[in-house]
């Protein structure tokens, strides 16, 4: 059974470079209000960089709400309007100086559907070619280089935290059956 709940009102209480935030009041399915509170996220891409040897090019980065470093796959906010391809093509020449010959999409994901619009579209890049990086101005990361089948183990241990890349690292070991 799917349950619709219908907007009464919206009322935009932040509006960054990054997120807006709205609350909202809603009526649900059996007539009765509830107060819903959204954060509008244009979305994301994230890529899987896998060499030949099936080795993943990853990036540890700070993470401020953490304040720690993680590591993650490459990955960037896609631009209101902008196709997830695109972003994903940008963001693999940015954080990692590569291009690919292949940007096979391996699906979508919503990390926080219970407040958040955010969607992140996942992408394995094959046939790597490496040139220079180019970050953002305030981005500041270093790339490494890890077995595929290390990233896995690192997974299931709970090292990897980042929710995009547990998925993408497990939907490519399926993918290529390690």
């Amino acid at each position: 059974m799917v349950v619709n709940e219908k907007t009464i009102s919206q009322k935009t209480v932040f509006k960054g470079r990054i997120i807006t935030v709205h609350t909202d009041d809603v009526q649900l399915e059996n007539g009765t209000s509830a107060y819903r509170e959204v954060i509008e996220h244009s979305g994301g891409v994230c890529i899987v960089p896998l060499t030949e040897d099936l080795k993943v090019h990853v990036v540890r980065q700070f993470r401020y709400p953490f304040q720690k470093g993680l590591l993650e796959i490459p990955a960037g906010k896609k631009e209101y309007g902008e196709e997830p391809l695109e972003c994903g093509i940008r963001e693999l020449r940015e954080e990692v100086g590569a291009t690919a010959d292949h940007m096979i999409p391996l699906g979508h994901m919503y990390p926080t559907p219970a407040y958040d619009t955010e969607c992140i579209y996942i992408y394995l890049a094959r046939g790597l070619h490496y040139g220079e990086q180019h970050l953002d101005e305030d981005e500041f990361l270093e790339v490494e280089t890890i077995p595929l089948v290390q990233l896995k183990e690192m997974v299931m241990s709970g090292e990897i935290e980042d929710a995009k890349t547990q998925i993408a690292i497990l939907k490519t070991c399926v993918l290529m059956g390690v």
